[in-house]
């Protein structure tokens, strides 16, 4: 595997009793997901800890969402640059599948060309009037009612999705030279702090207005934070950016040493992002596996518990640029 940075700073991390469990989850949680793709029978894993709490799959692009966003947002549609920015920023912003499928059931397409302030907002509305919530509760969105002096946050949102569409956004992004570029261009706008400037800049380079090597940028959002804080006891002279990228390189040999066949997604290693996110699911592990190792937050529960339902089997679709999708059987 290409090594994509070279640290030569002195001090290193050093490592903690959850380093190891680092890579023992990300082999058990792909096993998982594999066994899972197979139709495999339940349960799926002998490890208790991943039979009983809900944890995200290694690779990003494989989870539900990101599933969706790429095989009904992305590449389903209009493939103009601006109509395919819109569906993804849009569908981005709420993040939740059943939010989009309403607004497309009402609105027949979702479309930059067709968009009206009113309609959207009164369809989301409705759904709010409801009592359905229109937001995922994977991360917590800032309201922007002191950007936009809307009434209701999905107003404002919607007045976001405007600025960046009225701001040609999509041309600035499309002509940044790397990934640091995009994200930077993304900051600038209300509401989109860090985190959610590398997982919207993430998301819109699965499209084909940009190709990003992922392999350049990251930026550790506050669960990686905790999850690295549990990982290692000291950083050295590293921050949390420099760990993640020391991980990708060290990846197969990490495996290798342990004894750990990983098998990858189709000959695609580990990229900055998964390795990230994988942060995020081993400082939930590890809230059971290592309870006596506190993180940043000192969260000590797992909230979400796994709950097994068949379901139909799973048909990934991945990026066509990655050129992997020939090989998924």
């Amino acid at each position: 595997m290409k090594n994509i940075t070279v640290l030569n700073k002195r001090l290193k991390p050093k490592a903690s009793i959850v380093y190891d469990t680092y890579w023992k989850f990300a082999t058990e949680r792909q096993n998982v997901f594999f066994k899972r793709f197979k139709n495999s029978q339940y349960p799926w894993s002998t490890d208790l800890i991943l039979n009983e709490y809900k944890f995200t799959n290694t690779y990003r692009a494989t989870d539900r969402v990101s599933q969706y966003l790429i095989k009904n947002v992305i590449y389903n549609g209009s493939q103009t640059p601006s109509e395919i920015f819109f569906r993804i920023i849009l569908f981005k912003i709420f993040n939740k599948i059943e939010t989009w499928e309403f607004l497309k059931h009402q609105l027949k397409e979702i479309s930059w060309e067709t968009y009206s302030f009113n309609k959207y907002n009164s369809i989301l509305s409705e759904l709010m009037n409801n009592k359905i919530a229109i937001y995922s509760a994977a991360y917590i969105m800032a309201s922007g009612k002191s950007s936009f002096h809307e009434t209701k946050k999905h107003q404002n949102h919607l007045k976001l999705v405007e600025m960046m569409m009225n701001s040609n956004l999509v041309n600035k992004l499309m002509k940044a030279k790397n990934m640091a570029i995009g994200y930077n261009i993304l900051k600038e706008y209300p509401t989109i702090g860090e985190f959610l400037a590398y997982q919207y800049i993430t998301d819109i380079n699965y499209s084909t207005l940009t190709s990003y090597s992922e392999q350049e940028f990251t930026k550790a959002g506050p669960g990686a934070k905790d999850g690295i804080t549990k990982c290692f006891s000291s950083l050295g002279e590293y921050n949390y950016e420099d760990v993640i990228k020391m991980m990708t390189d060290i990846q197969e040999s990490e495996f290798e040493r342990l004894g750990l066949y990983f098998n990858n997604l189709w000959g695609r290693p580990l990229q900055l992002i998964d390795i990230q996110n994988i942060f995020c699911e081993v400082d939930k592990y590890s809230r059971v596996a290592h309870s006596e190792i506190l993180g940043k937050s000192d969260r000590t529960r797992i909230k979400q518990k796994f709950k097994f339902e068949k379901k139909e089997k799973i048909e990934l679709f991945f990026p066509p640029k990655w050129n992997i999708n020939h090989l998924i059987i």
